[in-house]
């Protein structure tokens, strides 16, 4: 990406995009290159950096400035008398994945993508859908990066999932949620890219990985000093196992050494802040930055930890995995010398409102339908900024630990969901794992948080329509699905690019903001070499709240384009808003197709041309593993074994190039051995599409109900796709295969 020097158009600049009707340049349109001052929004202030670092299971009064007594955290307690301190800040989860989704999406998690570990049978991915925050910055020229723990697989790139997909152009650290729980991996990734760690091989403890995401980070600072960035930094600490190279601080403590080690993770987050912040002054960069520090949901007691020794949950009642204020009031520190004033606020702020704070903090415009307000207005020290009329909460936890379970009453794995309404705080637990239950199944609780902060006194009996007020609620904050409003550009390609075969691509820049966007322009990338035309008007002179330009080209590849190749191509999108100029980019890929089989073939024999796969990689003649391809068990059903086959965990999508030339696709389909020996609870749904017509649905498939047999005519299908999804909203023990694949030549 350019320096927002180069990057946009100035406010006296016409942006748009310049039409050209054919190229074999790889471009068949071309942002113009343009100045951009150094002012973003007109006042002669340059865009603030922004960094947000993110703690991994701290718990609100693991800090000496929310009350810590045994810990040290200097450089946060200074943090926190220098800048604004919340006191009533909360994550908008009780367990890290769903809660990571809301600070990303501004959606609270009745509205969010994730909504449960994936370890509990939660949707593990974000998707195309999602807009980050990282996005939103983009498109006004931030160099954006995460480096730590993302938490969304799958564990592979090129996937909608991957930070990269989704605004993040510098990524290091852990993809997975399970591997960010090794502080000493074999491996991070670094952008697309699995870098090995040596040192670490075969169990050792060499390199500490909290010192390569430091590391990563410092260098993102240094080398992004002259233009804004947003950093988000999401190292593992404190989250359990206790791992840390150094507990002297505490080595004279009469402690566990699960607990001695817990207090140096909190002491070591505390010291990496204050070496970014460090950066930031000998950059000369504090008046220019603000920073953000909190934490994804109350505190741990995994690992041997007992959060009771250092009173993590300061006067709260709960911790990880509850919905009391304990599991879900967090920590937050807002600190920048030039751009934050002091002081306290008890605001009640849900993550979910970072993004649009960081949105109107960049001059940027920012989707309508998030959850989340901005606090912009609040940290440059006007009482004004917009609150909420209530903050949601929902858990779907398969996870116990001792001292979450008592204070849910044993309740720990049962469905719940919390809302707080000014001072009211209502909790509900459903006996049964369904939704949709009655109101009157439900177990409420109703606390007044003015008079009883640590939610003793449950006064549901003295005051039921509250309760009933607060319950309406939460029933109106959930939805089962929640379609999002178009934000940005997305891109259209096909299956397949046949060498020498023209192709139509299509684009859309949706205005997705609440003003109007100008000028706006539609621009396709694509391999040098490729041909590119037009097909339909590329501008628009204005694009109202709600509106979308759409544009389309015929795009055709050489006739000596390489087969079995993934060719990418970019959508440019670009605007100008009433802060500015924004470029919105949206990349994807098409494959040049392998050769047609030639004779009968399993597929596991011949060549994908696409693969997607839930969880794990797609396996060929075993089960789903999670390593690499082959590394599951043999696929078997019942106990029967199957010497060919794909395995797969769904959500799952894989294409073959048949080229016109199979007659006939068998199969058995069905929930195998594998998953079912881990739990009965899995369900799928399997589809057979070819040339993305849909060609057979199966009933839902369990263990208890075995495969389905499949024996389908596909005399002429070029493309063949086989899709899995889930058919119960639990995807944990979704393990599919397909047995026998094959098809027919003649």
């Amino acid at each position: 990406m350019p320096s927002r020097r180069t990057f946009l158009a100035a406010s006296t600049a016409t942006l748009g995009l310049t039409a050209v009707t054919a190229t074999t340049a790889g471009s068949a349109q071309a942002v113009p290159a343009v100045t951009v001052p150094d002012t973003a929004d007109g006042s002669g202030a340059r865009l603030p950096n922004i960094v947000v670092v993110l703690a991994d299971d701290l718990g609100y009064g693991e800090l000496g400035a929310y009350g810590q007594k045994l810990i040290t955290t200097p450089r946060l307690d200074r943090l926190a008398t220098e800048g604004l301190r919340f006191t009533d800040a909360y994550s908008t989860a009780a367990v890290c994945a769903p809660s990571r989704c809301s600070l990303l999406t501004g959606l609270h998690t009745g509205h969010s993508t994730v909504r449960a570990n994936p370890s509990s049978g939660g949707q593990g991915s974000l998707t195309a859908t999602d807009t980050t925050f990282a996005q939103v910055l983009r498109a006004r020229g931030y160099r954006t990066a995460v480096i730590g723990k993302w938490g969304f697989g799958p564990e592979a790139a090129g996937q909608d999932s991957h930070p990269a997909a989704r605004g993040f152009e510098e990524f290091y650290g852990y993809i997975d949620h399970s591997h960010a729980h090794q502080y000493y991996p074999e491996y991070l990734w670094h952008n697309a890219v699995k870098e090995p760690i040596p040192a670490n091989a075969g169990g050792a403890k060499a390199v500490y990985a909290p010192d390569l995401l430091e590391q990563h980070a410092l260098e993102f600072i240094d080398t992004h000093a002259a233009e804004p960035f947003l950093l988000l930094l999401t190292p593992n600490v404190p989250h359990a196992p206790s791992d840390i190279p150094d507990t002297s601080a505490y080595a004279d403590r009469s402690w566990t050494a699960a607990d001695k080690g817990h207090a140096a993770q909190v002491s070591y987050f505390d010291s990496l802040v204050g070496k970014v912040v460090d950066r930031l002054r000998a950059l000369g960069l504090e008046q220019d930055t603000v920073v953000l520090v909190t934490s994804d949901n109350g505190p741990h007691e995994e690992g041997g930890v007992n959060p009771d020794l250092f009173d993590a949950n300061g006067p709260l009642r709960g911790y990880k995995r509850n919905l009391y204020e304990g599991g879900v009031r967090v920590p937050l520190i807002a600190w920048g010398p030039g751009r934050v004033q002091q002081g306290t606020s008890n605001r009640p702020t849900p993550l979910t409102d970072v993004l649009p704070t960081l949105a109107e903090l960049g001059g940027a415009p920012a989707p309508t339908d998030v959850d989340g307000l901005s606090a912009a207005p609040l940290l440059a020290g006007s009482p004004d900024s917009a609150r909420h009329g209530h903050l949601y909460w929902f858990r779907d936890e398969l996870g116990v630990t001792s001292r979450a379970n008592a204070q849910d009453n044993k309740r720990a794995t049962w469905l719940a969901e919390a809302v707080r309404r000014e001072n009211w705080k209502a909790v509900r637990f459903a006996p049964e794992r369904d939704h949709n239950l009655p109101d009157d199944k439900w177990q409420v609780e109703l606390y007044d948080l003015e008079t009883d902060l640590g939610e003793t006194r449950n006064v549901l009996d003295k005051n039921p329509s509250k309760a009933a007020e607060l319950v309406a609620l939460m029933r109106s904050s959930w939805k089962d699905t929640y379609p999002r409003t178009p934000f940005g550009t997305r891109l259209t390609l096909p299956r397949l690019a046949v060498p020498g075969q023209a192709f139509t691509v299509t684009a859309t820049l949706d205005n997705g903001s609440a003003r109007p966007w100008t000028t706006a322009a539609l621009g396709l990338r694509a391999p040098a070499g490729w041909t590119v035309t037009s097909a339909s008007p590329t501008t628009a002179e204005e694009l109202a709240v709600g509106a979308r330009l759409t544009a389309s080209w015929q795009v055709t590849p050489p006739v000596d384009a390489a087969p079995a190749t993934t060719w990418e191509l970019t959508a440019e999108g670009t605007a100008r808003t009433p802060a500015g100029p924004v470029h919105y980019p949206a990349t994807g890929t098409v494959p040049t197709p392998p050769p047609a089989p030639k004779r009968d073939s399993y597929l596991s024999d011949l060549t994908w041309i696409s693969a997607t796969n839930g969880w794990g990689p797609v396996e060929l003649d075993t089960s789903n593993g999670k390593s690499a391809a082959g590394d599951g068990p043999l696929i078997s059903f019942g106990g029967t074994t199957y010497p060919k086959g794909l395995g797969v965990h769904a959500p799952s999508d894989i294409a073959y190039h048949l080229g016109g030339a199979a007659v006939r696709f068998t199969s058995l389909v069905g929930i195998d051995d594998f998953s079912a020996k881990q739990s009965t609870l899995g369900a799928t749904r399997a589809k057979v599409y070819g040339d993305d017509r849909l060609l057979l649905t199966t009933p839902t498939l369990t263990a208890a109900t075995g495969p389905v047999q499949i024996d389908l005519d596909v005399r002429g299908v070029r493309v063949l796709r086989l899709v899995v999804e889930d058919a119960n909203n639990r995807t944990s023990f979704d393990h599919t295969s397909w047995a026998l694949a094959r098809v027919t030549v003649s």
